[in-house]
């Protein structure tokens, strides 16, 4: 919904362009984005900035990926994602869209009821994560191991726990050398101002409620480190400043970032060691 008020709301240029946002939503989300009641609500401009960052962060670092030979790519916890739809490369960049099978099978019946159809060059992973190996279900689709692969692990990790978090980077690190991997992460409550844990805390009140809680923090020497232990060299780890620097700067419209709570990572991996 953020990123279709996004597209018809804000200031040109925009900052991440998605056409299809709009269509894949149900009828009453697109009433409600389309009536525009809370846009310029600094809860909802927060919000929007956000998630329109992180969406277009996430793309840049897809498209350096593909520049240096990358060919998959794997959206874990797609949700609404539209990239799939969207994909500027073609049949040179297969997607695996892996999510939950229930909410899959949703998304998959509002394409269905939009006619926007299956793309083709995507391959839907339904994986259940108490019960289901992620590395299983990604062979079955046709995912190879050995090749360099671009992950994008969006609004996922802060739900996580730590032994959960281990356990996915430590399966990504095992991918060709090239691969790529984008996430989102937040700074523990020690670690902010008192304005920005007080947002912190209202989100986690939001996300409390929606019954899914908060469970994993991080500082960057931290988070560098777990990924130091898998293979991953971080390539970039940008606060609320430094997002807002680079896509919002000299903006007329409200959006911005300008807090230090959450930060958008890249890693790669850049070469294997031999024996």
């Amino acid at each position: 919904m953020r990123r279709a008020a996004h597209q018809l709301h804000d200031a040109r240029p925009l900052v991440f362009e998605d056409p299809i946002a709009i269509r894949l939503l149900p009828g009453d989300a697109q009433a409600d984005v389309q009536a525009n009641a809370d846009n310029a609500h600094p809860v909802s401009l927060a919000m929007r900035s956000w998630m329109v960052a992180r969406s277009r962060f996430a793309e840049d670092e897809l498209r350096n990926a593909v520049g240096r030979g990358v060919r998959q790519c794997v959206l874990l916890g797609a949700g609404l994602d539209t990239f799939a739809w969207r994909n500027p490369h073609g049949r040179a960049l297969r997607v695996f869209e892996v999510d939950h099978p229930a909410t899959q099978a949703w998304k998959r019946e509002l394409a269905a009821a939009s006619r926007l159809g299956e793309p083709e060059t995507t391959r839907y992973v339904p994986v259940d994560f108490e019960r289901d190996s992620l590395a299983e279900c990604l062979s079955r689709a046709g995912f190879e191991t050995a090749s360099p692969s671009f992950f994008s692990w969006l609004g996922v990790v802060p739900y996580l726990t730590l032994a959960a978090f281990r356990q996915t980077i430590e399966f990504l690190g095992q991918n060709g050398a090239g691969s790529g991997l984008v996430f989102d992460y937040s700074l523990p409550a020690e670690a902010l101002s008192g304005r920005e844990r007080q947002f912190q805390e209202y989100l986690a009140s939001r996300v409390m409620q929606a019954g899914e809680p908060f469970r994993l923090f991080f500082r960057p020497e931290e988070v560098r480190e777990e990924l130091r232990r898998t293979g991953w060299a971080v390539t970039s780890d940008l606060d609320g400043a430094a997002l807002h620097e680079r896509y919002f700067r000299d903006r007329s419209d409200g959006l911005g970032l300008r807090g230090r709570a959450g930060h958008l990572l890249s890693a790669e991996i850049r070469t294997r060691e031999t024996s």
